[in-house]
C-alpha cells in the first residue's frame, strides 16, 4: 500500500510536491571542537570567534516503493551568513538511499569553520541513475525515464535549505547540538505508469532542517580498520562510506576522515565468519592487519559524545571480498532453495548490482548464523519464508533476469538471519479458545515489502499450520503486550520461525524481539480524489479542514510507521487541525506555483477564496499527531494541490 509520507518538526521549506513514493533522506551532522561546538541563541560575534569545528555528517532514509534509489552525491555545502561555501563532501559518492531504512550511515567527518550557517545545499547526479520502483503487485521496474518538472531529462539537481529562525546554525565553541537535513525523496518524486507499465519519474526537490534530532536511528559506520586498543576497548576506523572500495594502502589519502568506536562487554563481533563477545573479540580485531575490511553497527551517545559499537564485522565477514554477497528477504522456499526479493547483489571485489530476485540454492556446505546470537546452533532448516538475510556465496548464473547463487551445495556459503521488520495491526483474538491468548496481527508488510509477494507455502508442518499473514501469530516471550488494544497499529522485529515447523501444538509464525506501538507515532495523512473533486473539503475555517471522502482515488489513509489506517473504514469524517498557536508550514500548490502560509488562518482563507474561483482539489496531505477516535491529525505541515 502506498502511503505518502512526510517528516516534519518545525523545519525550514525549500520545495515540495506530492507523489508517489515513499522516501526520506536524513543527513546526521554533530559538531565538535577542541572543547565542543554546536549551535543555538549564541550571539553571532561569539559564533564568528577563530577556530574550526569537526562536522561529521550522516545518511539515512525511510522505506518507501522504491526497491532501488541509486544515485551520485557529488557536493554537500554550508553556506556562512557572509557569504562564505564550505564544501563537506571530498569525494562524489554512490548511495542507494533505499537501502538504508532503519539506520544512519556515517558519511563524512570535515571541519568546518565557526560561525553561522544560513544554507545548506546538496548536488545529486542522476545521469547513471540505477533506479527501480515497485508496481501495483510489487515487482520492482526499472525507471529509465527520468525528467524535472518541465518533462526534462535530469542530469544534475541542486537541491537547498535555508536555516534561519529555529533551524539557524551556529558553530561556536561550547554550544553541543546537531542538525538533521531530510531530503524527502517521497515529496521528490512523483512515478507515473503508462498503459504498458513503463515509468515515468518526475524529480522535485525537497530539502527540511530540523535542529533537533528526532528518534536517532542506529548507526552504521564502514571502512578499513585504522588501529585497536583493546586497553581502551576501542578502535579506529577510516570512513569508506556506501559502496566506497574498502581496500587502501599507506598511500591513499584519507579522505572521508576517521571515528573511533567504543565497545563494551556487550559488542557483538563476527571477524571472518567467527564469531565473539566483548573484549574477546576486541583482542581478535586486534590481530587484523591495517586497513581490514569493517563494518560498525551502533548508537552515537553522549555525556561524553561517543559511537558505541553494538555490532562489529571484520575480515571475510564484509561484504565485498572473496564471495558475492545477497541481501534480501526470503519470499518463498522450495525444498533448499530460496527466492530473495529485493536483492542487493555485492560481488566479489566490491561491485554493486541491484537485481530484484534471486534465487539462492544452500546445501550441506551452508553455514547459518543470527543476527545478535552467540553461541546457538542454526541450519538451513531455520530459513524460512519472510526472514531478511544476507548470504555469502558463488554467483552460478550471470544472466540478467535468472541470477542464481550456490551458497552450499558445491562451495562453502554462508547464510546470515537479520533482524526483520513486520508491521500490521493487533487483531481481536478474545474468542479463540487459547490459554494464554497469542498475540496475532493482521500482517500489512515484511520489511516494506508488500505482503502479497510472500509465498508461506511450506512454513507448516502440513499445509493447514502454513503461515497465514492475515492471522500471523507472534511468540511475544516475556514482552509486554497487555497496552496494545485490537485495532493497534504496531511494529514487530524479531526473526521468523523455522521452515516446516510451525505446528497446532506450536502456531507462532515469528519471535518477537520488540514491539512497538506506533500510535503515538507522528502520523501522516493523505488522500487523493480521482478526478479532482470541487466538493473534496467539506468545510474550511480557522478551526480546520473537514474532508468528504466521495470520489476518492488509491490515497485514503493515515499511516504511522508504514502502518496504514484506511479513512474509508472509520465512521466520523477525517480533519485536519491546526496545533495550538497555529503555527506551522501550511501550502498550496496550484499552476505549477506554491503558496506557503505560516499561519493556519491565513492558509484556509486563501484555500477558501480558490475554492470559491472554482480551484479543485486533487491531493491533500499532512503530518502531526493523529486522534483515532476523531479522524483528527494535529497538524504542524499541510500540502493542498488543486487543479
Amino acid at each position: 500500500m502506498k502511503i505518502f509520507y512526510l517528516h516534519c518538526r518545525d523545519m525550514a521549506v525549500a520545495m515540495l510536491h506530492p507523489v508517489k513514493g515513499r522516501f526520506l533522506l536524513s543527513l546526521f551532522l554533530l559538531f565538535t571542537s577542541i572543547s565542543l561546538v554546536g549551535c543555538g541563541a549564541s550571539n553571532d560575534s561569539a559564533s564568528e570567534a577563530e577556530g574550526e569545528g569537526e562536522i561529521v555528517i550522516g545518511l539515512t532514509d525511510a522505506e518507501g516503493d522504491f526497491a532501488s534509489y541509486t544515485v551520485d552525491v557529488l557536493s554537500l555545502t554550508l553556506t556562512k551568513a557572509n557569504g562564505a561555501v564550505v564544501e563537506t563532501l571530498p569525494l562524489s559518492t554512490r548511495v542507494d538511499f533505499a537501502q538504508y531504512t532503519e539506520m544512519t550511515e556515517f558519511l563524512t567527518a570535515a571541519t568546518v569553520p565557526n560561525g553561522v550557517y544560513v544554507k545548506a545545499s546538496m548536488v545529486l547526479d542522476y545521469s547513471d541513475a540505477d533506479i527501480w520502483v515497485e508496481n501495483a503487485a510489487g515487482d520492482a521496474v526499472k525507471v529509465d525515464n527520468i525528467v524535472d518538472a518541465d518533462g526534462m531529462a535530469l542530469r544534475q539537481l541542486d537541491v537547498a535549505v535555508n536555516l534561519e529562525g529555529r533551524t539557524r546554525l551556529v558553530i561556536a565553541p561550547g554550544i553541543p547540538s546537531h542538525l538533521t537535513l531530510d531530503f524527502d525523496l517521497k515529496a521528490s518524486n512523483k512515478v507515473r505508469f503508462d498503459d504498458a507499465g513503463v515509468p515515468t519519474q518526475i524529480v522535485e526537490p525537497f530539502l527540511l532542517a530540523d535542529v533537533e534530532l528526532e528518534r536517532p536511528k542506529i548507526h552504521r559506520l564502514r571502512g578499513p580498520l585504522a588501529s585497536v586498543d583493546v586497553e581502551d576497548s576501542s578502535f579506529e576506523v577510516i570512513l569508506r562510506p556506501f559502496h566506497h572500495r574498502l581496500t587502501m594502502d599507506q598511500q591513499q589519502q584519507r579522505h572521508f576522515g576517521q571515528l573511533e568506536v567504543v565497545t563494551n562487554d556487550a559488542t557483538l563481533f563476527e571477524i571472518n565468519g567467527d564469531d565473539y563477545q566483548g573484549r574477546a573479540g576486541l583482542v581478535v580485531l586486534d590481530e587484523q592487519p591495517v586497513f581490514t575490511a569493517t563494518i560498525v553497527i551502533g548508537d552515537l551517545k553522549s555525556n561524553p559524545r561517543r559511537f558505541e559499537a553494538r555490532e562489529v564485522y571484520a575480515g571475510s565477514s564484509v561484504p565485498g571480498g572473496e564471495l558475492d554477497v545477497v541481501t534480501g528477504n526470503v519470499i518463498a522456499r522450495n525444498g533448499d532453495a530460496l527466492t530473495v526479493k529485493g536483492a542487493t547483489l555485492i560481488r566479489a571485489g566490491g561491485s554493486v548490482i541491484f537485481n530484484d530476485e534471486v534465487i539462492v540454492n544452500m546445501g550441506d556446505l551452508t553455514s547459518v548464523k543470527r543476527q545478535l546470537s552467540m553461541g546457538a546452533d542454526y541450519d538451513i532448516d531455520d530459513v524460512s519464508v519472510g526472514q531478511r538475510v544476507r548470504v555469502f556465496g558463488v554467483l552460478t548464473n550471470n544472466m540478467a533476469d535468472q541470477l542464481e547463487m550456490d551458497a552450499g551445495v558445491n562451495n562453502r556459503g554462508r547464510v546470515k538471519m537479520r533482524l526483520t521488520t513486520l508491521r500490521g495491526t493487533v487483531l481481536d483474538v478474545v474468542g479463540i479458545p487459547e490459554q494464554p491468548l497469542p498475540f496475532v496481527l493482521d500482517l500489512q508488510a515484511i520489511d516494506g515489502r508488500y505482503i502479497g509477494l510472500f509465498d508461506f507455502s511450506g512454513t507448516g508442518d502440513e499445509p493447514a499450520n502454513d503461515a497465514d499473514p492475515a492471522f500471523y501469530e507472534i511468540d511475544v516471550a516475556t514482552l509486554d503486550v497487555s497496552g496494545l488494544a485490537s485495532g493497534a497499529p504496531v511494529k514487530v522485529r524479531g526473526f521468523v520461525r523455522p521452515f516446516g515447523q510451525v505446528t497446532a501444538a506450536a502456531p507462532s509464525d515469528f519471535a518477537a524481539h520488540t514491539i512497538v506501538d506506533v500510535a503515538a507515532l507522528k502520523a501522516v495523512m493523505t488522500i487523493g480524489w480521482a478526478p479532482a473533486s470541487l466538493t473534496a473539503i467539506a468545510s474550511s475555517s480557522a478551526d480546520g479542514l473537514t474532508f468528504n471522502l466521495d470520489g476518492v482515488g488509491r490515497f485514503h489513509h493515515v499511516s504511522r510507521a508504514r502502518v496504514a489506517i484506511d479513512l474509508t473504514t472509520v465512521d466520523v469524517a477525517p480533519r485536519i487541525v491546526p496545533r495550538e498557536n497555529g503555527a506551522g508550514m501550511y501550502r498550496i500548490v496550484q499552476s505549477g506555483t506554491i503558496q506557503v502560509h505560516t499561519d493556519f488562518a491565513n492558509f484556509t482563507a486563501d484555500l477558501n477564496t480558490r475554492l470559491r474561483d472554482g480551484a479543485l482539489v486533487k491531493h491533500v496531505a499532512a503530518s502531526g499527531p493523529y486522534n483515532d477516535d476523531r479522524a483528527t491529525i494535529t497538524a504542524g505541515f499541510v500540502t493542498v494541490l488543486l487543479e
